[in-house]
């Protein structure tokens, strides 16, 4: 019977912006508070980010602690009847990547993402909570100009994209990409044969169309399960958004694994959300940030911020039984 995911980004906690690894050793209680409310939204998926300073010690070590915290969360997702789709190599917030990490070149950067990659697969493989790996959030790569940071533009005190090179070289984009794809698929496989592997593409079809989709050229994307892609319709722009989405509907199962009414209304996102479903989309991915409606309408500092983040819940709640598949409440589920 095919899958479908419907879910939420569980990124970061309103209102103070902590990522899971701050709170889950302490305040595990939130954890579970939380991964309830989300199955009582519906959901069926949670897609968690890993910082990469969190799993690697050193360049060669791996985190015992954070990998033990890790295997209680896919105890926990299993209980509640809750699929991972685990995206991987954060540096969210800046002031946390080690200085031995930033200092690296590209290929001593890549073999510690790698290693990362396996200490995350050997410990997931045997889970039945896991739905995916994802590779990176929303990589990507230098023009003929060579850059000098690793992470590009901050958002909301985060940085959620980062490059996978700094200069070309005698390289072309898509070679980059191929052989970075290649390395961080082995090092899952070396572990983990069975579970799905993608990555979480930012759509440049939307802001220049016509523009092809890297991650998903045939030699890039010939290692990964399925599609990812982030969408965030523009106000008016329904039919172009839905144009830019076909550009990734390339034969593979198709998930947009963001979505959230940051620049249209709730209704447009809707009408695109069911024109995307009719022949595209296998599934969907929204967000929730820790609050339920209640406790965003009983917090004053929340603002209209918080009344448009309870709305959405809300209606993301009514759209549940349309778009997803209900959560499975026994363990050990397939």
């Amino acid at each position: 019977k095919p899958f479908r995911p419907w879910g939420v980004n569980y990124d970061h906690h309103d209102p103070t912006g902590a990522l899971l690894e701050d709170y889950w050793a302490d305040q595990w209680g939130t954890v579970v508070e939380d991964f309830d409310e989300i199955a009582a939204l519906g959901a069926n998926t949670v897609r968690i980010h890993l910082q990469l300073a969190q799993f690697m010690e050193t360049a060669e070590k791996p985190n015992a602690a954070n990998l033990a915290r890790l295997t209680r969360l896919l105890r926990l997702a299993d209980e509640k009847g809750l699929y991972l789709d685990l995206t991987g190599l954060g540096c969210y917030h800046k002031q946390d990547v080690p200085e031995w990490y930033e200092a690296l070149p590209e290929q001593e950067r890549w073999t510690v993402q790698a290693r990362f990659w396996e200490a995350i697969a050997k410990t997931c493989a045997a889970s039945p909570a896991v739905f995916c790996y994802d590779l990176m959030n929303e990589p990507i790569l230098p023009g003929r100009k060579p850059e000098k940071e690793w992470l590009t533009g901050e958002l909301g005190g985060k940085h959620f994209v980062q490059r996978l090179s700094l200069d070309l070289g005698d390289r072309s984009r898509e070679e980059v990409a191929r052989v970075w794809v290649e390395r961080m698929t082995a090092s899952i496989r070396k572990h983990d044969t069975r579970h799905l592997i993608t990555v979480g593409v930012i759509p440049w079809a939307l802001t220049w169309p016509g523009a092809r989709p890297i991650f998903y050229s045939e030699a890039v994307g010939r290692n990964l399960d399925f599609v990812s892609v982030h969408f965030y319709p523009n106000k008016g722009g329904i039919d172009e958004a839905l144009t830019a989405l076909k550009t990734y509907d390339l034969g593979k199962p198709l998930v947009v694994e963001e979505f959230f009414p940051l620049r249209c209304s709730a209704e447009e996102l809707e009408r695109f959300m069911a024109e995307a479903s009719k022949n595209m989309v296998d599934g969907w991915i929204s967000f929730y940030w820790g609050r339920t409606p209640a406790e965003y309408a009983a917090d004053p500092e929340s603002g209209l911020a918080g009344a448009l983040k309870a709305a959405w819940i809300r209606r993301f709640k009514a759209l549940s039984s349309r778009y997803g598949d209900p959560p499975r409440l026994s363990p050990g589920r397939p």
